[in-house]
């Protein structure tokens, strides 16, 4: 019996996940869950970083408070594209940006000028989203940032934890890949690129592939929460890159839906897709376990129905996601359809969709039960959209559609896809992101030989949900 300890950090929240494994299964256990909540300061938005570093350590110390523990690896996922710079003495510069920070608006056309779009996706393969690492790091310099002045090393932000629980600065693959400053096929950071946009290079650390050894837990951080030397992994500590590796998928007729705040849905392939018609429909190419490439579209998701919530807690009126779903499905077919894609930035997003309707002509929703119903089927059909865009860049039809992740509890979505698309969806498990952060590791540790039996253990130990498109 082993244990891995995973944290999980998503956009709305983190939590410390315990895995256990015994005999070819894998038992999740949540020992603590707190609140990721982005903090603004005039015109900027922030992530609480020290706070979250203080949820990691008392998460660590939960886990060594339970008796007879003995940890066999901890890891960290987070989101991906944010970063920190670090100074010389290794603290951070300034504190780390949300990606939804207004810095980035009109930066990337800005860069077009040195370096045209389609120059940009040649060396990265990415898709283009303002939010991209790339704008981030461009405002920055436009900006004159002291922070950027300063800066001797960039973490992503799980790199940045791992930092803070070894002493150990890489970055982990997955998470270096979501830049738009990494290059798929040479394996290496897009270093001509970002010298030619006069962005420093060698602030950038080694790149290390997923499961990578980074070292034990440093001596005041183990003391602090009544720990041993507990091994570190650089898991795939992109949160999608975990999720994938935890689709208990067989054969190749198939892609995914990593549902949550964003969905990312695409297919795992053995070679960067770097053409034309990729670049024409804005595809992405990531980097999962074991080298594979994640090609994939990333899609705004159930941000939108959170944002929504959250508007209405603020007049006085709380909604639990099951009630909004249930309301939903009272409802006949929503009487128009949203870009899901075109709301970036938070706030009052009740009023934004019915502007967004309003601007194109048609009715806008009024009940909660309306907003969810015309969330649900706006993401259900751009799904649909996507998966024709996949499958005529791959070159490939997928059969069937993995939905996993805290959104692959939404029974009505997932029937609404399996209805927009015409495919079977298989939904489950909620937990992928856990779920594969712990099994990175543990083929880290040598104790899975490699995705195909950790997607195995996956199969063996959860279960799933499957449904058919309604006739």
């Amino acid at each position: 019996m082993s244990h891995y300890l995973a944290f999980d950090l998503g956009a709305e929240s983190g939590r410390a996940m315990l895995g256990t494994l015994e005999n070819g299964r894998l038992a999740i256990e949540e020992l603590h869950r707190f609140a990721n909540t982005p903090v603004r300061v005039f015109d900027a938005l922030y992530w609480d970083t020290l706070r979250l570093w203080h949820e990691i350590q008392r998460g660590l110390a939960i886990a060594g408070r339970e008796p007879h523990l003995q940890l066999d690896g901890i890891g960290i996922d987070t989101w991906g594209v944010d970063f920190a710079l670090l100074g010389a003495d290794g603290a951070l510069a300034d504190n780390p940006r949300h990606y939804r920070d207004a810095r980035t608006n009109g930066v990337m056309e800005q860069v077009f000028r040195i370096v045209p779009r389609a120059e940009v996706f040649a060396q990265t393969g990415i898709q283009f989203m303002q939010l991209n690492s790339l704008y981030q790091f461009y405002a920055l310099k436009l900006a004159g940032s002291p922070a950027l002045a300063a800066a001797r090393t960039l973490l992503f932000m799980p790199d940045l934890f791992n930092y803070w629980l070894t002493g150990v600065a890489r970055a982990e693959l997955t998470i270096a890949s979501t830049s738009q400053f990494y290059d798929p096929r040479a394996k290496a950071w897009a270093r001509d690129l970002l010298e030619r946009l006069g962005l420093p290079t060698g602030i950038l650390p080694e790149i290390v592939p997923p499961g990578t050894l980074l070292g034990p837990l440093l001596d005041s951080v183990a003391a602090a929460a009544g720990l041993g030397a507990v091994p570190v992994y650089a898991t795939g500590c992109h949160d999608t890159a975990s999720a994938v590796a935890a689709v208990p998928a067989e054969g190749t007729n198939w892609c995914y839906i990593s549902s949550g705040t964003w969905s990312l849905m695409g297919a795992e392939l053995d070679e960067p897709v770097i053409d034309q018609r990729a670049l024409d429909q804005n595809l992405t190419n990531e980097i999962g376990a074991a080298g594979k490439v994640r090609f994939l579209k990333n899609i705004a998701g159930l941000w939108l129905l959170q944002e929504c919530r959250r508007a209405w807690a603020l007049e006085g009126v709380e909604y639990t996601y099951e009630e909004l779903v249930r309301l939903a499905g009272e409802m006949g077919s929503a009487r128009v359809l949203i870009d899901v894609d075109a709301f970036l930035e938070p706030g009052d997003m009740p009023r934004k969709i019915a502007a967004h309707c309003r601007a194109r002509g048609h009715t806008p929703p009024e009940t909660p039960g309306e907003f969810t119903r015309t969330i649900l089927e706006s993401l259900a059909e751009r799904y649909r959209q996507v998966l024709e865009s996949l499958e005529l860049a791959a070159g490939r039809r997928f059969d069937v559609i993995h939905i996993v992740g805290g959104g692959s509890r939404n029974t009505l979505l997932n029937q609404l896809v399996a209805d927009a698309t015409g495919r079977t969806v298989i939904a489950g498990p909620s937990e992928a992101t856990a779920i594969g952060n712990v099994l990175i590791q543990a083929i880290g540790a040598r104790e899975l030989a490699g995705p195909d039996e950790a997607r195995h253990v996956v199969r063996r130990s959860f279960g799933v949900v499957t449904l058919t498109p309604d006739s």
